[in-house]
């Protein structure tokens, strides 16, 4: 489970600003930030499946990804982590990508993926669930959204909360943003929703656990919650990812920056 919250084309000063915490079992083998072999896509990676959640290109693509909370899964479904790496390495736009996936949306189990290209300012938000339903596109409007394991802005507790509490803080920075201050505030809370308001999907145990911005829960196959939080903005042509990361069970800090290439000179 993971949860982003994020402003699109509607701040003066940045395309983008995104915050995003990734939740999964603390022992599943991962490796942060980082530029991957062919030099052009910087993201992270689960070492597992090979795929990415977040990643973003020097061609000015960005993609990330979250998975839909589901009592069923498929066993042998494709892996979703795919999908961000196969946009950023195609030559197409977010909505040719994505009706691309039209027809292998029911490969996979539920996922929410969202494919962006900063040089046109084009956003598009693609889930293949409902289970049985066809495959949701639409282009992602200029303004706040939040995505966590429902469809973009489903109104879940903590994505609301995480929603308000993030205009806040971005109505505080006159100029530039502290994405360190706003992880600390934002991504941090480890708050509850109360039982009345779960979407009621799984079971009430697991649901209330997963109901924070913040996770960390205690299961038989190891420490499952919020392993790594990402902030990622893009101001001009500069994009800057700033990660904290969990290793060997202690939190790790590091800054990637790096120059669209077409809009480095504009």
């Amino acid at each position: 489970m993971c949860i982003v919250v994020f402003i699109w084309q509607a701040d003066s000063r940045y395309s983008l600003v995104l915050l995003l915490n990734r939740d999964e079992y603390h022992n599943r083998p991962t490796k942060e930030v980082h530029w991957w072999e062919d030099g052009e896509i910087v993201g992270g990676k689960d070492e597992v499946g090979g795929g990415t959640w977040l990643a973003s290109s020097t061609n000015g693509k960005l993609a990330f990804l979250t998975n839909v909370l589901e009592l069923h899964t498929l066993p042998h479904a494709k892996t979703r982590g795919d999908l961000p790496l196969r946009f950023l390495q195609s030559n197409k736009s977010p909505m040719e990508f994505a009706k691309e996936l039209v027809n292998e949306g029911n490969e996979y189990n539920g996922f929410n993926l969202i494919l962006a290209d900063i040089e046109t300012k084009k956003m598009v938000y693609v889930t293949n669930r409902p289970k049985g339903e066809p495959i949701t596109i639409q282009e992602v409007q200029p303004g706040i959204h939040v995505l966590s394991n429902a469809k973009l802005d489903s109104p879940w507790p903590k994505a609301q909360r995480l929603k308000l509490n993030f205009k806040k803080m971005l109505d505080v920075y006159e100029a530039k943003i502290c994405v360190k201050e706003m992880i600390e505030k934002l991504m941090r809370d480890t708050t509850k929703a109360d039982k009345s308001k779960l979407p009621r999907i799984c079971s009430t145990d697991w649901e209330l656990e997963l109901s924070s911005i913040f996770v960390e829960v205690d299961t038989p196959l190891g420490c499952y919650g919020t392993r790594s939080t990402t902030a990622l903005t893009i101001e001009g042509g500069k994009v800057s990812f700033y990660e904290l990361y969990l290793e060997n069970n202690m939190w790790k800090e590091q800054i990637v920056n790096y120059w669209i290439e077409k809009l480095q000179m504009q």
